[in-house]
């Protein structure tokens, strides 16, 4: 019996460790904002709250989202975004609205030519509805952190 009990203990003890966010990371009293590319989910916290909430979509397996610890580098109000490759297609989108850049060509901003939130669809930016990222793009300065995980 006390063999089994430890072996409960254990997997919960695993289980618990395998969280994508501990709340030791998220209690904070400055702004953040966490993107889950597991549940394709945007948070922005305050004060250790969750303030906003928003389906994504993240990057294609081919142009996956980078995973890390960064902060907004800049905004830009809008801007014609083009890239890609021969190999997994190319895009030129004009307007793209509420960009917020965390690390060198990855972004936070809205999608106007989509309505896929909720799944991986982008070429590794992080693609928001237009009412949320206008909302984002109001509340975060630059330097809020950005965790993507």
């Amino acid at each position: 019996m006390r063999s089994i009990l430890q072996a409960i203990c254990i997997i919960i003890f695993l289980f618990a460790c395998s969280s994508s966010v501990y709340a030791g990371e998220i209690i904070t009293d400055q702004k953040l904002i966490t993107v889950d590319l597991g549940k394709q989910m945007l948070y922005a916290w305050e004060k250790g709250q969750v303030v906003h909430q928003t389906k994504v979509s993240t990057g294609l397996p081919k142009t996956p989202t980078v995973k890390g610890s960064f902060a907004v580098k800049w905004k830009v109000p809008s801007q014609t975004m083009r890239g890609g490759s021969k190999a997994y297609g190319t895009y030129e989108y004009k307007n793209v609205p509420h960009v917020m850049y965390f690390y060198q060509g990855y972004a936070i901003h809205g999608a106007y030519w989509h309505n896929r939130f909720g799944r991986p669809n982008s070429h590794g930016c992080v693609n928001v509805p237009l009412t949320s990222a206008e909302w984002l793009y109001n509340w975060a300065q630059k330097g809020t952190r950005v965790e993507v995980f």
